[in-house]
């Protein structure tokens, strides 16, 4: 009987296969490794999402996933060719396969880091590395409940929130691949989301801070009509880009240049404060939620508990090539997405970003 001993882990991929991830623009996310879910901060902020103005609603102001989030945490591209076209896979089995929670938490903790776990100094591209098997150098935060960041996100105070969140003070540019930032002139465009027959809105005119601009009053929120929110439940043999309902929305997207952010001059000598009483008046009943009662979280993450758990016994022995990852991608860890536990109107918005086959 011929035996082989390896004595070093094979490839995960061969050079063919990372060609076609790199061609594809699909390369920096098979290289993030497993994130953990904190299911108590998504089910916080899934209480903070609001469907009419495609934001989440906090003390001190709208904010929402953009595609710099998008580009910089997973490391996909965000200036191509709408998704649509004939598909023959479901909404379901696309969402499973590249699970948004990655990208929801990564942008919490990116955003508001004294409610994140202990990150890693990971030098390796996609940011959402920094927090890859979290739980092993961070298990306290695997128990904190869903009270704790209802209270925090209460008390959320100015200066909390990184309303700029990739500064050089925060992310070194080295590490970021050049064709991600040669995308960067769309993130800030307010244009729809296109992923076959759901449409979903960038309102990046609602969240301006987090492109370093002035945010001001704004105007009524954008109606998507009957395109927003709707559900592709199996294969449909439909191009999407010629659908009447639809059209409007994939022609929007072809101008998406036209609808770059920029500074506006501000008739207010003080356009924060302004801005902030208009947004108290009109939403103020949306920002205190610590008093809440129904679905409280005693059984808080011990579903996810016992996953882990298994999850950590079945990866021990891949601890000492996820320590040497910082040092080189010569032995990588395979992405692993965590169950989804968003509603269906977050986890519609956030799979508009994923690439989709």
């Amino acid at each position: 009987m011929l035996t082989y001993n390896h004595p070093l882990p094979p490839d995960w991929y061969n050079d063919r296969v990372e060609e076609h991830l790199r061609l594809t623009g699909f390369y920096h996310v098979s290289q993030i490794g497993i994130v953990q879910c904190q299911k108590a901060l998504v089910n916080a902020l899934i209480e903070r999402w609001h469907p009419d103005t495609h934001t989440f609603h906090l003390p001190i102001g709208e904010c929402a996933v953009n595609f710099e989030d998008v580009a910089l945490i997973l490391g996909l591209p965000t200036d191509d060719l709408p998704v649509t076209g004939m598909t023959m896979s479901s909404f379901e089995a696309m969402e499973v396969e590249y699970g948004p929670l990655t990208l929801l938490l990564g942008w919490a903790w990116m955003r508001l880091p004294y409610l994140s776990p202990l990150p890693r100094e990971s030098r390796n591209f996609s940011l959402a590395n920094r927090w890859r098997n979290w739980e092993r150098g961070d298990r306290r935060y695997r128990y904190l409940k869903l009270d704790h960041f209802r209270k925090a996100f209460d008390e959320l105070q100015e200066g909390q929130f990184a309303w700029v969140a990739y500064a050089v003070d925060r992310v070194d540019p080295n590490i970021i691949s050049v064709e991600i930032y040669m995308q960067s002139v769309v993130w800030s465009a307010t244009v729809p989301l296109v992923s076959f027959e759901c449409i979903e809105w960038h309102a990046t005119d609602r969240v301006r801070r987090q492109f370093g601009f002035v945010q001001g009053v704004l105007n009524q929120e954008r109606n998507l009509d009957k395109a927003h929110g709707e559900v592709l439940t199996g294969p449909k043999n439909l191009n999407w880009a010629t659908a009447p309902s639809h059209l409007i929305w994939v022609m929007h997207w072809t101008k998406r240049y036209h609808y770059v952010l920029s500074e506006l001059p501000m008739p207010s000598q003080h356009p924060l404060n302004s801005y902030m009483n208009w947004y108290r008046a009109k939403f103020g009943d949306r920002l205190a939620l610590s008093n809440l009662v129904g679905e409280e979280n005693d059984e808080g993450n011990q579903d996810m508990d016992v996953g882990n758990e298994d999850m950590d016994e079945g990866n021990q022995d891949t601890d000492e090539g996820s320590q040497d990852m910082d040092d080189d991608n010569e032995e990588q860890e395979p992405h692993i997405s965590p169950p989804n536990l968003l509603p269906q109107d977050i986890s519609q918005s956030l799979t508009q970003y994923l690439p989709q086959t």
